[in-house]
């Protein structure tokens, strides 16, 4: 049997390996984060450059949406909900599953967090540019996005030119 067809058999459980890796991951670390590194504070990694912070976000990127934890908590189950469907729907492309998994992992992360919190644990702070701290649920979710955008751009076949 091919690989592919391995894959179009399998793509459930990569799937749900990519999310339960990048879900554990994520919430060892901010729980590492939180007993090491004291609340609004920054430890450089490589100083000016990559510092591990602990900052508690209770909004989106940047603190937007502050304080609105109904509403964050409402758009992540209909993201997950939409996620889901285009996951079963794209499962028979490797690219995209890995992609929407990791979308899918990164909400569920910070998911996670607001439940159980009341907000996000972040740490990765870039010191040389006004960004916003992130987490691993974050990241998965930025990657996740980026590949679904080379795939529309560059490996969608099904598009009408």
């Amino acid at each position: 049997m091919a690989r592919s067809q391995v894959f179009s058999k399998l793509w459930w459980l990569y799937s749900l390996l990519v999310v339960v890796l990048v879900v554990i991951g994520d919430q060892l670390l901010k729980k590492w984060i939180v007993a090491n590194v004291p609340l609004n504070t920054a430890k450089p990694v490589i100083p000016g450059v990559f510092s591990l912070a602990h900052v508690r976000n209770d909004g989106a990127a940047w603190s937007i949406l502050s304080g609105r934890q109904p509403f964050l908590i409402g758009i992540t189950v209909i993201a997950l909900v939409v996620l889901g469907y285009l996951l079963f729907h794209y499962r028979y492309s490797t690219f995209l599953t890995i992609g929407i998994s990791l979308m899918i992992a990164g909400a569920v992360g910070n998911f996670i967090d607001r439940l159980r919190q009341g907000y996000v644990v972040d740490m990765f702070q870039l010191d040389f540019i006004n960004f916003p701290v992130a987490n691993v649920a974050d990241i998965a979710m930025t990657v996740g996005v980026a590949l679904l955008f080379i795939y529309l751009l560059f490996l969608d076949k099904g598009r009408n030119s």
